[in-house]
């Protein structure tokens, strides 16, 4: 393993973010964040975070390759369509698939907290609407599925770049079972800053803020197996690119069906750790299915031509 480059790439990954973090900290945090205008619904934060935060990784890549002389080759640009298709699928449309799972899995048990009213449901519903509450649901779902990856994609790419573009194949040597774990909690540890500050769990459960940090190096871990399952499947980094922002996009939809004061910890968002039990047996499948990963690190077997993307 090339220990001097992954731990500058880290430096850079981690002193980026912390610094973002710090600055929307002194600024009235995540949840207090003042708004870029009056009446403006984006704050500070949002903003901060979108266009550095996310970023630092994709920034840590460049930067880390420019300092160590390493250059611009196996950065697994190369979409691979033709080969991988069926795992842009997967990364498309599973994530929306488990995450309903999951939500399915936390109503069933706490069936005190699922809202047969659909009470956020009508909130969200636009004025003079004429269709059921599920029929509205199924287009929100629809739409977060289909649409919202390819929305989302922006900002997912600035950490993608980073995670499954670098360090991925940087902690292969570890064997790729132990690089996925390791990857996945590197991957939750660098989103510290901001659960401290109430990014997923906001700030009111139990064990504020290490539970939230662990519940998160959890869900980081799961995600990012199956994220990085389906960059090496399809030897490309786009589709955990797709597959973050379809989490990203459809995350939120299982909370439009609670009502009380579920505990983010748990779900019914997969965040939380019963949320979470789908990807969790993805994960489960992807380590000890020996099929599942290529035999090959397939990033040594790319010709000169293709190394440079």
């Amino acid at each position: 393993m090339e220990k001097r480059r992954v731990l500058i790439f880290l430096l850079f990954a981690f002193g980026i973010a912390g610094a973002v973090a710090l600055v929307i900290a002194f600024t009235g945090g995540l949840i207090n964040s003042p708004p870029l205008s009056p009446n403006s619904p984006l704050t500070l934060a949002v903003v901060l975070l979108a266009t550095i935060y996310m970023w630092a990784p994709a920034l840590a890549n460049l930067l880390t390759r420019l300092m160590t002389g390493e250059g611009f080759v196996n950065m697994w640009l190369r979409p691979n369509f033709r080969r991988g298709w069926p795992y842009w699928l997967a990364a498309w449309f599973l994530p929306g698939i488990l995450t309903l799972l999951g939500a399915a899995v936390y109503f069933v048990l706490f069936p005190q907290h699922f809202d047969r009213e659909m009470n956020a449901v009508i909130l969200s519903m636009p004025a003079g609407a004429n269709m059921g509450l599920w029929t509205f649901f199924g287009i929100m779902t629809l739409q977060a599925m289909v649409i919202a990856p390819l929305i989302n994609s922006f900002a997912t790419f600035g950490e993608e770049f980073g995670w499954r573009g670098y360090l991925l194949q940087k902690l292969l040597p570890l064997g790729k079972r132990r690089a996925l774990l390791a990857l996945g909690v590197i991957w939750g540890m660098w989103h510290w800053p901001i659960t401290a500050q109430g990014h997923n769990y906001g700030l009111d459960y139990p064990g504020f803020p290490w539970l939230g940090m662990l519940a998160m190096v959890w869900f980081t871990t799961m995600l990012g197996i199956f994220l990085s399952w389906a960059t090496l499947r399809a030897r490309s980094v786009w589709p955990a690119v797709i597959g973050h922002a379809a989490i990203n996009g459809i995350a939120g939809l299982g909370a439009l069906l609670a009502r009380g004061n579920p505990s983010p910890l748990l779900g019914p968002t997969p965040a939380g750790i019963i949320g979470s039990i789908p990807f969790t047996l993805f994960a489960l499948w992807v380590l000890f299915s020996p099929r599942a990963l290529p035999e090959a690190d397939w990033s040594a077997e790319a010709k000169p031509a293709e190394q440079i993307l």
